[in-house]
């Protein structure tokens, strides 16, 4: 296995020191995690974690509304905030399991519990969100939370680095859409960051691995033979997996899975199984029942953490009016109780190992990552099914994806290095497909899941009208058969299309993703048999829905939706 080659600063080596070895305009690295965050820079021979003014790498990720004055992350805070004072209904946590969703996404629902306060609609508009501010409750949104959390980290490196910070490579989940990219961006323009790249985390991990192979084939003089790895990245909100094949610094991403799973429904079944009438409780959002339930959180994540060392832990939590829980959880127990999450997770690997046509045989390495890398449940489900011994040992679990965020950050800067540590390239692959509603609410997918970026691809469609002189073109995100149970990313109208039978016309719909991973959609008519296109294309940035995009989809096949459908072409491609 190879060594970790990299390092952090050693305790004589002052901020100074390392502002003197940064260029001015490189961006940093941020992996912005549900629970906890962290930020490094290239520093001109190796990546440095920058620490905060409590010298923690590692730093909670909330934001606390004390007062009517400025809110604070308690990022750069000489005292830190307790777990007390944050589950005081005071603090908004968990914003990167609820940013950029509507309120009649699931996981927004099991949000409900938190001490903070979150209300639906479920009418599939954004969620209300509201900390409790002397005793009133102040509303916000997960991109405003974020936004404060990023501008205490932007200065915490501008102080340590004395210069100002503009740009940033983010780590962001698999499973994101489009949608939720977006609300990412915006919170860091909010926040006076330029992003350069959005990774997804797991992609930033294959980075980290792609250098270390490239020095270890330089120090044994190798040839530079092809290695595949499973990276398996599991923090407190989300589940991610990737293959990856690597070779002479370059990675190539042959399949991304992820989903919603985490260490907080690990958590929250836990919560649930120690007290039946939890959700009840956690309803009502008096002070009374908040105070209580951040007790039996405290305790529940604290036996959670000494599971993963021990095989019992005692529980003793008094929640007041004569409510008392004391016992012992195994850790039988609590895989038990959380077996259907260890299934998901088994099935997410098989999958992608489907998607990437690799066998558990053809694996090299297996590389564990994030917070619930530590549970032994976890740890031997992968190896299990990956059929290896051991986890490869060359990558700190819980540093990696800032890692190879900042890795990714010099590389998009333009910074070169003279001994090869930055000539790396990792190709990456789209998570989820893209495509248009046709036929009803069918979806068909032009670009689709694990494509190679950049893409471009087109697709022919033709009118399912007699005299139908319009088309309207809706793009969706996903994996469902049923445009409506897919991400609505936009829509446009094409005009000016003859007036004639139905199937005359030839709609062509091309969506191309640049290298930045941005999404364009053209689309034009054309008359059946020529290359003369009616009317100029248009041309559509993606996404273009904003808030209250539930409602779009329903609302666009209500009213248009049976008068300027599109019907598929079979075999025209």
């Amino acid at each position: 296995m190879a060594d970790q080659t990299y390092t952090v600063a050693s305790d004589g080596e002052s901020a100074e020191d390392i502002s003197k070895l940064i260029p001015t305009e490189i961006a940093i690295g941020m992996d912005i995690g549900t629970s906890k965050c962290s930020v490094a820079i290239w520093n001109g021979s190796r990546v440095e974690l920058l620490r905060n003014t409590r010298n923690q790498k590692l730093i909670r990720s909330y934001v606390l509304f004390k007062n009517e004055m400025l809110p604070s992350g308690g990022v750069s805070t000489e005292v830190p905030h307790g777990d007390p004072e944050i589950l005081s209904g005071s603090a908004v946590f968990n914003m990167k399991r609820l940013i950029g969703r509507i309120d009649t996404d699931p996981v927004v629902h099991a949000c409900k519990t938190l001490p903070f306060m979150v209300q639906t609609l479920g009418i599939g508009v954004r969620p209300f969100i509201a900390a409790l501010v002397n005793n009133v409750w102040r509303s916000t949104t997960p991109e405003e939370v974020l936004a404060i959390f990023l501008v205490e980290l932007k200065a915490m490196a501008e102080l340590q680095l004395k210069r100002p910070i503009q740009n940033a490579v983010l780590t962001v989940p698999v499973s994101f859409n489009r949608f939720q990219l977006a609300r990412i961006e915006r919170a860091c323009a909010m926040a006076g960051i330029n992003v350069f790249r959005l990774m997804p985390e797991p992609t930033a991990v294959a980075l980290l691995y792609a250098q270390q192979q490239q020095q270890s084939m330089h120090e044994n003089m190798g040839s530079g033979i092809e290695k595949v790895a499973l990276i398996f990245s599991m923090g407190a909100g989300y589940c991610d997996i990737a293959i990856t094949a690597t070779a002479g610094g370059v990675s190539q991403i042959k399949a991304l899975l992820g989903i919603p799973l985490g260490g907080e429904d690990l958590l929250q079944n836990i919560l649930r199984y120690l007290l039946p009438d939890f959700e009840r409780i956690c309803s009502s959002h008096s002070l009374k029942n908040i105070k209580s339930m951040a007790l039996l959180r405290i305790a529940a994540q604290n036996a959670i953490h000494k599971l993963s060392s021990q095989n019992s832990v005692e529980i003793n939590v008094d929640l007041g009016d004569g409510r008392k829980i004391s016992r012992s959880l195994t850790r039988a127990e609590f895989e038990g109780v959380n077996d259907e999450v260890f299934i998901e997770c088994e099935k997410l690997i098989s999958q992608c190992l489907l998607d990437a046509k690799v066998t558990a045989e053809d694996l090299n390495d297996v590389i564990l990552v994030g917070g619930c890398s530590s549970i032994p449940k976890i740890r031997s489900l992968v190896l299990r099914l990956c059929k290896k011994g051991d986890s490869y040992k060359g990558i700190d679990s819980l540093e990696a994806a800032v890692h190879g965020a900042a890795l990714e950050g010099a590389i998009a800067s333009g910074i070169n290095n003279s001994s090869g540590s930055l000539d790396l390239l990792t190709i990456q692959a789209t998570p989820l497909s893209l495509g248009i509603r046709v036929d009803g609410d069918g979806f068909a997918p032009i670009i689709h899941r694990n494509t190679a970026v950049p893409s471009r691809k087109e697709m022919l469609f033709t009118t399912a009208h007699d005299n139908q002189t319009e088309a309207l073109i809706v793009v969706y995100e996903g994996e469902s058969k049923k445009a409506g149970e897919n991400n609505i990313l936009g829509y446009f109208k094409i005009t000016g299309i003859p007036s004639a039978p139905k199937g005359s016309a030839e709609i062509c719909v091309c969506m191309d993703i640049d290298a930045s991973n941005v999404l364009r959609v053209y689309a034009g008519a054309f008359l059946l048999g020529t290359q003369e296109a009616v009317s100029p294309f248009v041309e559509v940035r993606m996404p273009t829905v904003d808030d209250g995009h539930g409602w779009c989809g329903q609302a666009l096949v209500k009213m248009y939706g049976s008068t300027m459908d599109l019907a598929t072409i079979p075999k025209k491609v």
